[in-house]
């Protein structure tokens, strides 16, 4: 029986990056707020194998390379800075090819946005951006995670298949929520893409909520689909939309009269809904 060392990889997960950037004219500073993972892909099979470390970078040192790089150069442009990332891992010795995932925490000024050194965190969910590149080239992809929206009305769910384990009601009003997961390749050579990853995420907020949904699937397929038609560099998009319930709680059993719609939030279990929409 033959054995032998399959596809492997390594990294440094989980650097955390935290940068204030001073604007001496008119003292408001900035700050970005990174938490990075580093993949490398190469010819390490003598590390596995053979127990010869000889040429092999350290993850230590991958740590060291993402702080000073964040501290020689401006964090204004994300993915040119996870590409400068992938270019220098791509210069050392046996690395065939790296990945760098970004991903930013936000952070919002206070006093509606006028302080100059004064932040809470921010909504819009968590921003990530991936580089990755070979001796080919640096490709780029976009996304978002942990993006909450929710609608109140507007929504149903009906006409699904039934048998005799099937207890859920039909409606045609009902609560949406969901917690948005998405990521979005751009075409090879896209430019722009600081600006166009707010962009991005505002038509998937718009699309979130500019039907009627009847169903999850139904409004993926929507916001994937207005993505691909407002954004010409953007190739593909997947979107996982787990469904967040919200179920009617009857408080008229107790002799109460509701002032309003009372809803149980739950966080388990879910439906998760997932797809790619792409380009023909």
């Amino acid at each position: 029986m033959g054995i032998h060392l399959d596809g492997n990889q390594y990294g440094k997960s989980e650097v955390r990056v935290f940068k204030v950037e001073r604007a001496e004219r008119d003292g408001r500073d900035d700050v970005r707020d990174l938490t990075v993972d580093v993949t490398l892909r190469g010819d390490f099979d003598a590390v596995h194998v053979e127990g010869d470390n000889t040429g092999l970078p350290a993850t230590d040192t991958m740590r060291n390379v993402v702080y000073a790089f964040a501290a020689e150069r401006p964090l204004d442009d994300l993915p040119a800075f996870g590409a400068a990332l992938v270019t220098h891992f791509l210069g050392l010795g046996p690395v065939r090819a790296a990945r760098v995932r970004l991903r930013e925490h936000p952070w919002e000024r206070l006093d509606g946005g006028t302080h100059p050194h004064a932040f809470q965190r921010g909504a819009g969910g968590t921003r990530v951006e991936w580089a990755e590149g070979d001796p080919e080239g640096v490709l780029h992809a976009s996304g978002v995670e942990d993006l909450l929206v929710l609608r109140t009305t507007a929504s149903g769910f009906s006409g699904f298949d039934r048998d005799r384990f099937t207890t859920l009601p039909e409606t045609d009003d009902r609560i949406l929520a969901t917690l948005v997961s998405a990521r979005w390749d751009h075409e090879p050579g896209a430019a722009g893409l600081e600006a166009a990853w707010p962009a991005v995420r505002d038509t998937l907020l718009a699309a979130f909520a500019d039907h009627f949904s009847p169903s999850v699937q139904f409004t993926l397929h929507r916001m994937g689909r207005a993505v691909l038609e407002a954004h010409p560099a953007v190739e593909r998009i997947h979107l996982s939309l787990p469904n967040r319930h919200h179920l009617p709680f009857d408080v008229a059993r107790f002799g109460v009269e509701a002032a309003g719609a009372v809803f149980e939030p739950t966080t388990a279990p879910y439906g998760l809904i997932e797809a790619t929409v792409e380009r023909d």
